[in-house]
């Protein structure tokens, strides 16, 4: 249950991942130093990108996923031949279920020290949280799990703001005494949370952070996650979203202005309001279901609205099952069913649907669909009786 909600969650807050040359990019627009390098989709744009950059290059793979390097999406070139070689090996591979189709050529760096360094939106504490740890180059979530003292945590109120004093007590906290490295670090600390709010994210990652053998400070990754709901004041960076490596069901969600995200379960679920579709997740879960959705059809319940959504969830081949889970407020429930009625003269509908109607106009609504009774259409007075009639039907 927990994952689940998690993810509800996460899609709750509408982010919008972006590639580690894209984030790079933004980086660089705040002064936070990164390494050169080009952008390839070919094995022939990376060995141009090489000649470029010259000397040793390191491709990588850019998809929206970790593990990269784990599945040899990140390799060494000594020069543009090699380069090009790399790119052919790296070029179409399956990681974690993203298939690369870009690469970025960048000039290698020789690593001495790696640390990591984030600032992300903490939910709990509604504050922006930084997190810095002398232990990079793996994944946080080990280090918080093995070494939790090595990692330094400082909020930032964002009714004061940031302030250098924040960056020292990160840099001190963690235990760094090299004079040059903490004036380097505290810097990054500050462009990184000018980052985090001229670009209005909601996680600005860097891991890892690294030091050269000359002392030199700066981000060889870049984890970069934008609010959705801010995109209008940052048109550049909604062009940056990837629509095509998103999940099909929920890029055609997106397209039709449908709040839906994509489960494992085969009870396909609608309904008009974040709160109730998730208390219709947890009822199905309870009556030994699972969901394959989430879908909220917002506080309408017109034919067209109903059709959009109908068309979203009908794609997965998952679903077995619809349970359309309503609660009349301004919206009457007659109208609701109004609108279902018309969706399904419109829509040809295989799986079973389960209706379960409650508040304004609740009998007037039944009564309608009872009068109606369309075919594979079930009426149920209860959302748990609605949950158990939809389970039993996916089965």
């Amino acid at each position: 249950m927990t994952g689940r909600r998690s993810r509800v969650h996460r899609y709750a807050r509408r982010p919008v991942d972006l590639y580690e040359y894209q984030g790079k990019e933004l980086f660089r627009r705040v002064g936070i130093p990164v390494s050169d390098g080009r952008l390839a989709t070919t094995p022939g744009e990376a060995r141009q990108a090489a000649e470029v950059l010259g000397g040793p290059v390191v491709v990588k793979a850019q998809v929206l996923t970790g593990g990269r390097g784990k599945a040899g999406g990140i390799k060494l070139a000594a020069n543009a031949h090699e380069a090009e070689e790399r790119a052919k090996e790296i070029l179409g591979l399956d990681i974690r279920g993203h298939v690369v189709r870009k690469l970025w050529v960048e000039r290698a760096s020789d690593i001495a020290k790696e640390y990591y360094l984030s600032l992300t939106f903490d939910r709990g504490a509604k504050q922006a949280l930084y997190m810095f740890t002398t232990e990079g180059g793996v994944d946080i979530e080990q280090v918080a799990e093995e070494s939790p003292e090595a990692l330094v945590r400082l909020h930032v109120d964002p009714l004061e703001g940031f302030h250098p004093w924040q960056a020292r007590r990160l840099v001190y906290g963690a235990g760094l005494s090299d004079p040059s490295e903490q004036k380097q670090i505290a810097a990054i600390v500050g462009k990184l949370h000018e980052a985090f709010t001229r670009f209005d994210a909601m996680l600005c990652e860097i891991n890892p952070l690294i030091v050269t053998p000359d002392g030199e400070v700066k981000a060889l990754d870049s984890k970069f996650t934008v609010d959705d709901n801010a995109l209008y004041k940052h048109p550049e960076i909604a062009e940056m979203r990837d629509v095509a490596a998103a999940d099909p069901l929920e890029a055609l969600a997106r397209e039709k202005g449908v709040t839906y995200v994509k489960l494992d379960g085969d009870v396909g679920i609608l309904g008009n309001g974040a709160g109730l579709v998730m208390s219709t997740l947890d009822v199905i879960a309870l009556v030994g279901g699972e969901p394959a959705n989430f879908c909220d059809l917002g506080g309408g319940g017109d034919a067209e609205g109903v059709v959009e959504a109908l068309e979203v969830i009908t794609q997965d081949a998952q679903v077995k099952s619809i349970f359309f889970n309503i609660f009349g407020g301004i919206t009457r429930c007659d109208e609701v069913a109004r609108g279902i009625l018309a969706a399904l003269e419109r829509l040809t509908i295989a799986q079973p649907i389960v209706v379960r109607l409650d508040g304004t106009n609740a009998e007037e609504g039944r009564q309608v669909l009872a009068d109606a009774a369309p075919v594979g259409l079930h009426v149920e007075p209860t959302m748990l009786g609605g949950a158990r009639k939809a389970v039993e039907l996916a089965r």
